[in-house]
């Protein structure tokens, strides 16, 4: 769907107290943005993992109530980079700054704040969107960790609110919708009710079969991985989708690993990855999973826009 379309052309008119607005996630790798967005969603939509570099794609999901619409955008970990690819997701974590009413930036309760969360607060410093600073992972912690990393929080940035909550029990999600509720403004409804996601069904599936990767394979193994959906089909009369992916690596040695001794690890990322499919598709799946070497994909900024990463995506 196209969203520039939508800015300037809303559905049905909506009540005068309805509330709209475009909610980005920011901050550093692994603070819990993927996993927020599941939570406030209701189901796994982005995939997690605790390997920096996990979201790839601006991601824009769509929670429509009653009396709100948020079109929530996740974004990859701000982080220092050390290829094209990192510099591309940099780049395309703060285009998402632009012109969204909210910017909620995430802070891990459970690591002290640094250097990194100096410099993504001081890029907050000239927007025009209202600050939310959100304290994840506060299962983690105890009350006086949390309030000490409350009090270094205060410092980072002048904040409109600010709100602790964890994503895996659900403490304070209420809370932190309440906030950015009252942060929105008054607006028409961009979204169809039933849409929960702008991204085509190949990228989610993609980045399901990624995950599989990045939870199953260590070292350098997962940053080398770049998944491609060549083909996918629904067959109607079995209620079954046959789907062809592609898993790119950098190097032959990747490969091997991917694949494992007589190919039992590319089963079992495939047989992982098949029943979340399955579960997001909601029919069976046939998956056909095969690894190709791309050398040093991650240095080519050409290569890595066909992949959907990055300012690309």
């Amino acid at each position: 769907m196209d969203l520039d379309y939508l800015l300037h052309t809303a559905y049905q008119p909506e009540p005068d107290d309805f509330k709209s607005g475009f909610v980005t996630l920011i901050g550093r790798p692994n603070a819990g943005k993927s996993t927020l967005l599941n939570a406030l969603m209701g189901q796994k939509i982005a995939i997690t993992s605790d390997t920096a570099q996990t979201t790839r794609h601006r991601f824009r999901a769509v929670l429509t109530k009653e009396d709100y619409q948020l079109v929530i955008i996740d974004t990859p970990g701000l982080h220092k980079p050390h290829d094209v690819l990192g510099e591309e997701l940099n780049t395309s974590a703060l285009k998402a700054l632009e012109d969204v009413d909210v910017v909620a930036m995430l802070i891990d309760a459970s690591a002290e704040v640094g250097k990194g969360d100096v410099w993504v607060a001081e890029q907050l410093d000239h927007i025009s969107a209202k600050k939310l600073c959100v304290l994840s992972k506060v299962d983690l912690v105890s009350p006086e960790q949390l309030d000490k990393q409350r009090r270094a929080a205060e410092r980072l940035c002048s904040w409109d609110a600010m709100v602790g909550l964890s994503s895996v029990t659900g403490k304070n999600l209420d809370a932190f919708l309440e906030e950015v509720v009252f942060l929105l403004p008054y607006g028409p409804k961009w979204f169809p009710d039933d849409m929960q996601t702008d991204q085509p069904i190949e990228v989610i599936v993609a980045e399901f079969i990624r995950e599989k990767i990045l939870r199953t394979c260590t070292d350098e193994v997962p940053h080398a991985i770049g998944v491609q959906v060549e083909e996918m089909e629904y067959i109607r009369k079995k209620d079954l989708y046959r789907i062809y992916a592609i898993v790119y690596v950098e190097r032959d040695s990747q490969k091997g690993i991917i694949i494992g001794k007589q190919g039992a690890l590319l089963k079992r990322i495939g047989t992982e990855a098949r029943q979340d499919l399955e579960q997001l598709l909601g029919c069976k799946v046939f998956l056909d999973l095969r690894v190709k070497v791309k050398k040093n994909w991650r240095r080519d900024a050409n290569q890595i826009r066909r992949f959907g990463y990055g300012e690309g995506a």
